[in-house]
């Protein structure tokens, strides 16, 4: 089955521009803007695609780069690797220095994204489905997060599991590398260019697409209303981890979540707070304004 013709080449880099960058912070993630944009399903279903019959169909490379769908996944690969190239160091001196304002932004996109989706749902299955998911997302703040790894083992595991939770519109991969301790090494193997370390990373998440793609692409076929109302709720309790004043140390759950000044008292660092605000607003925006280009 070939693409269909509704998406631009340029488009399709632009998502994977954008994506690639959501992917980078820990708390969002990049399936949600290919959801709101429209090309979800192709995603999904142009990934599941991939098994042991791939390998036999090699012999024939147009058959295999059409059955594959490989002009748009390989467009939307290349604006993502731009958008983590470019965008890696920016976002952790962004984090190191302005953190509220970080997460306020992408609170916004959450929130956004939360209205963009749930919206179409149908009504019963969102009231069932719904808060089961919010209670599964605001669960993530019980999550530990690892101490520091650099195994080829945990980074090849740690592809595997994040790349599954990169596919669904709600769950970050970064936050899953956060999770398994591997967050700091990736995005240093990323500005230091350190190929073992990014070759066993892509060798994961290859096998955990091959694993997982399969059963979502199924799931969206045959249970559609409830996966995505689901989805909703879970990002909409996901936004307590992104909530912008969470003091570092050891306090976890929602002993985590400070105010405004208790984040001031306990970092010595400006709350930011009107700034917060306002990215907030500006992230819910650009949201806003990615679902109207989605035909793009």
């Amino acid at each position: 089955m070939s693409e269909k013709p509704s998406k631009s080449l340029p488009g399709i880099v632009g998502r994977g521009l954008i994506m690639g960058i959501a992917e980078v912070v820990p708390g969002v993630s990049g399936g949600t803007i290919a959801f709101v944009t429209g090309i979800y399903e192709d995603l999904v279903n142009s990934l599941a695609r991939f098994g042991p019959g791939s390998v036999v169909m090699l012999s024939e490379p147009k058959q295999f780069w059409a059955h594959h769908n490989l002009r748009f996944l390989l467009s939307l690969a290349a604006g993502m690797a731009l958008g983590i190239v470019s965008f890696a160091r920016l976002m952790h001196y962004l984090l190191a220095n302005f953190e509220p304002v970080v997460w306020g932004f992408f609170c916004g996109v959450i929130l956004m994204s939360v209205f963009v989706i749930g919206r179409v749902r149908a009504a019963d299955a969102l009231l069932v489905w719904g808060p089961l998911g919010f209670i599964a997302g605001v669960s993530l703040l019980l999550l530990p997060v690892g101490t520091s790894q650099t195994g080829l083992f945990h980074v090849f595991a740690g592809g595997a599991v994040a790349v599954c939770a990169w596919l669904l519109p709600a769950v970050s991969g970064s936050y899953v590398l956060l999770a398994f301790g591997l967050y700091e090494s990736i995005i240093g193997a990323i500005a230091g260019f350190d190929l073992i370390t990014l070759g066993t990373l892509a060798l994961g998440c290859a096998t955990g697409i091959i694993l997982f793609a399969r059963l979502l692409a199924w799931l969206m076929r045959h249970y559609t209303e409830q996966l995505l109302s689901l989805l909703t709720g879970f990002m909409l309790g996901a936004v307590a981890k992104l909530w912008p004043w969470q003091p570092d140390g050891e306090a976890d759950g929602f002993a985590a979540l400070a105010t405004p000044q208790q984040y001031v008292d306990a970092t010595g660092s400006p709350d930011f707070l009107p700034w917060v605000v306002l990215m907030v607003l500006v992230g819910g925006a650009l949201l806003w304004l990615l679902t109207r280009v989605s035909r793009c």
